[in-house]
């Protein structure tokens, strides 16, 4: 008798503001991955998370949470690590940490997600505007070309012809 596998279904949360420069880091690598339409791969682009995403995080067997991270807070063009569900207090109406999320989507729905943060370093956050710096878009083609790897080797394919 054989078993019969299916791919990784993965969701990726690419989330920011596009009008604070730096902070669409998120957003920008959700639509670069969403034109690429990688199979398997679902993208959802936010300004922010709220409780909502718990429900939907649930039905997959991997979320990649995908933001923006202050140069102040790192000197690498990006960071991925697993995620540990959080403190489900820790969340206002306004915005819900990827933590809170993840303690949402386990609690409330059962989930046994794999969850990770993918975290973009930028430098220009304060003014009102779209575009990224130089150094955030530099940052950005870097991760874009891990996370296209990472989710090839887990679908079992490479992607774009690596």
């Amino acid at each position: 008798m054989s078993v019969e596998t299916r791919p990784a279904s993965i969701l990726l949360i690419g989330y920011g503001n596009p009008g604070r420069h730096d902070d669409g880091l998120g957003p920008a690598l959700a639509k670069r991955l969403e034109q690429a339409a990688l199979t398997g791969v679902d993208i959802d682009i936010d300004y922010q998370l709220n409780i909502e995403h718990a429900y939907a995080l649930a039905a997959y067997d991997e979320v990649i949470f995908a933001d923006a991270t202050h140069s102040k807070q790192s000197d690498e063009p990006y960071f991925f690590r697993p995620l540990v569900p959080g403190n489900p207090t820790s969340f206002s109406t306004h915005s819900v940490s990827p933590q809170a999320v993840m303690r949402l989507a386990c609690d409330l729905f059962g989930a046994k997600t794999q969850a990770y943060v993918l975290g973009i370093t930028g430098y220009e956050f304060e003014e009102i505007g779209e575009g990224l710096s130089q150094k955030a878009a530099h940052n950005l083609d870097q991760a874009e070309a891990f996370i296209t790897d990472r989710l090839g080797d887990i679908r079992g394919d490479k992607v774009g012809g690596i």
